[in-house]
């Protein structure tokens, strides 16, 4: 495939992930736009998750929910749920049945779609900033880990938190906590930062999700928290189905990290 992924533009990135043709990370494509983990549950658990996000809300900041069709209209109006992400995971009673490429057949009068702001959205802001971004310079899926952090659990939802991490070099560090620290609908400011140990996490060479990648001697491993915590939320809910994007593969939306916060403002005044 000889599409340059750098110069995709975000519609570009759905249509060609409708189109089954997109077989790259999307957390590392357009990184001055907001993404978006995804969740999708039977409406009966609806009610259950938003109390649970409230309660979690710095992993997860619900940006917009969707009912009745499967259809966005605040982060990528005209989006379908069901196909604008290259790559699905599907749960069954808490274990993971199958990735796959759409889930249009399961999406059903019943269903709750929840778009979910995740720390790839502050990606272009570090960049924009001259800091490194490895798994975006790599073009990787993020990486990704569980930890002995728990969240704070209500009805059926609970579990570890699971962070991504970017390697920066000292002075970065403390150039990316004051960029991201009051991003909180993209997940704000580092959760840990250094000492993997401290937190559960025994190898940055085996992520539990995502793509290893590289760190340089004079780097430190910074971690922010994650919506792929759902990934582990799930295990322990044992819902009969519930519906994430495969980690590392998040929705790019159409608003630039810079505008979210008064867009945002805006849509929750009108709904």
């Amino acid at each position: 495939m000889s599409t340059d992924f750098k110069k995709l533009t975000p519609r570009e990135v759905r249509a060609l992930a409708e189109a089954n043709k997109l077989d790259t990370a999307t957390g590392a494509l357009c990184p001055d736009y907001v993404k978006a983990s995804l969740l999708i549950l039977p409406s009966s658990y609806a009610d259950d998750f938003l109390r649970f996000a409230s309660w979690n809300p710095e992993i997860f900041p619900v940006l917009e929910v969707i009912r009745e069709k499967p259809v966005s209209s605040f982060l990528a109006p005209g989006a379908n749920l069901c196909t604008a992400l290259p790559r699905y995971r599907v749960f069954i009673n808490g274990e993971v049945s199958e990735d796959v490429n759409e889930v249009k057949a399961l999406w059903n009068i019943g269903s709750v779609g929840f778009l979910i702001g995740c720390a790839a959205s502050a990606d272009g802001l570090l960049l924009e900033n001259g800091l490194s971004v490895r798994h975006v310079e790599e073009q990787k899926a993020m990486p990704l880990y569980e930890t002995k952090l728990r969240t704070n659990p209500t009805g059926p939802f609970r579990g570890p938190v699971v962070v991504s991490m970017r390697p920066m070099t000292q002075t970065e560090v403390k150039k990316a906590y004051r960029l991201t620290e009051s991003l909180e609908l993209v997940q704000g400011a580092p959760l840990h930062i250094g000492a993997p140990s401290e937190i559960g996490i025994r190898s940055l060479e085996t992520p539990n999700y995502g793509d290893a990648v590289r760190i340089a001697p004079d780097e430190t491993p910074v971690f922010w928290s994650s919506p792929a915590t759902m990934q582990a939320v799930l295990r322990f809910a044992k819902l009969p189905l519930a519906i994430t994007e495969t980690p590392g593969f998040p929705l790019v939306s159409d608003i630039r990290n810079a505008a979210l916060p008064e867009l945002f403002k805006k849509e929750k005044a009108r709904v």
